[in-house]
């Protein structure tokens, strides 16, 4: 059972962590709209598919995205995150079947895209998880913990709608070394999380799995609201 008033107390935390470095947070759940708006951050990366309503639609209630405006109102952060029923499944599975990121593989994934999982952990990652990513922070932001505002926000929102049995993303080895995966709540790490190849959206990634269970963010949830 989750303890929405705990949860509520965690996310005011983050929220006004943000506040104080001048960024104001909203969440949304238009996932069409969450693609009009980083189309229009110059500087972010190709939003992944598993975040495009186009290649992999997301039932209502079954995603969420996180903005953080400026005092002019423009975008200086976003991430998304979205559950997967892995229930009959693993999240290796997931990610090497492509369907982490396609809705219909054999419809809308390049004959050349490419999915390798080697961590041991993803195998026994299953049932409900809640996936993070789409991370970006505004160069002029960063530097100030923000990725470890909107890692907090996201965690405590996603355990308030879902309360997952997993939380996980996957990260570049430089962010394990920099301790910034710390930071960010997840309490485990793992190399070969993803060797990615999506060739209609230029990405190449080579990720380390990053996780927590859902009662170790229940613990973090009541440690921090206390």
């Amino acid at each position: 059972m989750v303890d929405q008033l705990q949860v509520s107390r965690f996310l005011h935390a983050y929220d006004a962590a943000a506040a104080e470095r001048g960024i104001k947070l909203s969440i949304g759940f238009d996932f069409w709209e969450y693609v009009r708006i980083t189309g229009s951050a110059s500087t972010k990366g190709p939003t992944y598919p598993n975040f495009r309503p186009d290649r992999s639609p997301i039932k209502p209630g079954d995603g969420y995205w996180i903005k953080g405006v400026d005092k002019n109102d423009e975008v200086a952060l976003l991430e998304a995150a979205r559950l997967y029923d892995l229930s009959r499944s693993n999240l290796a599975e997931h990610l090497q079947s492509l369907k982490a990121f396609y809705a219909e593989p054999t419809v809308h994934a390049h004959a050349s895209d490419r999915c390798v999982c080697t961590a041991h952990a993803a195998k026994k990652i299953t049932g409900n998880v809640a996936y993070h990513g789409d991370l970006w922070v505004r160069k002029d932001f960063r530097g100030r913990g923000i990725p470890q505002i909107a890692s907090g926000i996201a965690r405590g929102v996603s355990f308030a709608m879902w309360a997952p049995d997993f939380l996980c993303a996957l990260a570049p080895r430089w962010r394990i070394d920099k301790g910034v995966v710390a930071q960010n709540g997840y309490a485990h790490c793992e190399p070969g999380g993803s060797i990615l190849r999506l060739l209609e959206y230029h990405i190449v990634d080579e990720d380390w799995l990053v996780w927590v269970t859902g009662e170790e963010v229940r613990s973090q949830i009541d440690l921090q609201a206390k």
